[in-house]
């Protein structure tokens, strides 16, 4: 019996950390032993995550993978990604082949249920709704107007799913021209194959960017869904779900507070300096025991803003006013400006 008792506990004990905070983690220990964070990418969404004619990695989602690995490795540079379309990104979340999907991922109750695709969503970093884009020259004011027409779509995604339901709520008969992959979904619209392709906004947006003639193309104004797109893990292992939650929620509490990657240093160093500071010593590791709990460096908060900035900082280079895309922030404000970005305590 103790010599089962040693088989069954042996492999839980390798997967414990070494600051000893006992939380088991086969995932981080995993990451930790191979030294680099496998991260599943769209790869070839501006904005988002896009591969530079350089070679390196860019936006939102890839920021994402950057503050993680940080966190956990202490190194933004050691991720590893993996160009995923919509079809095979579960699988290979699911198979271990990558450990975080962070690739504009609507959270829904099938994908996140046991029974469904069994997945932990970490917070939502980009609030969305599913919008269709049409060449201006094609006169389409409306979704009404696509009536006989065909439009293009990934398939496997939400996307399929809300174009499907909107016009049969419409009363609206269209031809769906299904993709396996983006890059073919829009070189068919390019191509007019089809007279309008439909996504999430930012999506479209971020594709439109890319287009020989931009402004040629114009999105409908119907918002036809919710697209809350976030962050996932398996749920088979909590204590990984709970360190990419609280490295995520620190990027957004670090805008809160005006902690930036330019003045984060500085604020460290007040932190230490100044014993009353008690919430700002505690959320960068000066005290306390917050990274300890999710397995975590003491100074996991301060390693993934000086990697990346805080979520606005993310938001801002990315899609925002200094980036190509020029998004306006709207319900991607922080809550206190009457948006939904909003990290619960850190206590």
């Amino acid at each position: 019996m103790l010599v089962l008792a040693a088989l069954l506990l042996g492999p839980l004990a390798a997967c414990a950390p070494e600051d000893g905070s006992g939380v088991q983690s086969q995932k981080m220990a995993a990451i930790q032993s191979r030294g680099k964070l496998i991260c599943g990418v769209e790869g070839t969404l501006p904005g988002f995550s896009f591969v530079e004619p350089d070679g390196r990695y860019s936006g939102l989602d890839v920021d994402v993978c950057k503050a993680v690995a940080a966190a956990l490795l202490g190194d933004a540079s050691k991720v590893e990604y993996r160009n995923l379309n919509s079809s095979e990104r579960f699988a290979a979340l699911a198979s271990g082949e990558v450990d975080l999907l962070s690739r504009n991922t609507t959270e829904t109750l099938s994908r996140d249920a046991a029974g469904g695709n069994g997945l932990s969503f970490a917070p939502t970093v980009f609030y969305d709704g599913q919008g269709v884009m049409v060449p201006v020259a094609s006169g389409i004011k409306g979704l009404k107007d696509l009536a006989g027409k065909p439009i293009c779509v990934e398939s496997g995604t939400t996307t399929e799913l809300n174009l499907a339901d909107r016009m049969r709520e419409l009363n609206v008969a269209y031809t769906p021209l299904k993709f396996q992959t983006s890059d073919q979904t829009y070189a068919a619209y390019l191509g007019a194959r089809c007279v309008a392709v439909t996504s999430d906004r930012s999506q479209l947006a971020g594709k439109r960017s890319s287009f020989p003639n931009a402004d040629a193309h114009a999105l409908l104004p119907e918002v036809m869904s919710k697209e809350p797109l976030s962050p996932a893990s398996v749920n088979s292992d909590p204590a990984w779900a709970d360190a990419l939650r609280w490295s995520i929620y620190a990027l957004m509490q670090a805008e809160e507070w005006g902690l930036t990657q330019a003045n984060v240093d500085a604020k460290l160093s007040e932190a230490k300096a100044n014993p009353n500071l008690a919430d700002l010593r505690r959320f960068l590791g000066v005290e306390g025991d917050f990274g300890k709990q999710l397995g975590l460096p003491s100074d996991f908060a301060f390693k993934a803003i000086k990697a990346v900035g805080n979520y606005g900082e993310m938001f801002d280079r990315n899609v925002g006013p200094a980036s190509k895309l020029k998004l306006e922030r709207g319900i991607n404000r922080q809550w206190k400006e009457g948006g939904l970005i909003y990290a619960p305590p850190f206590r």
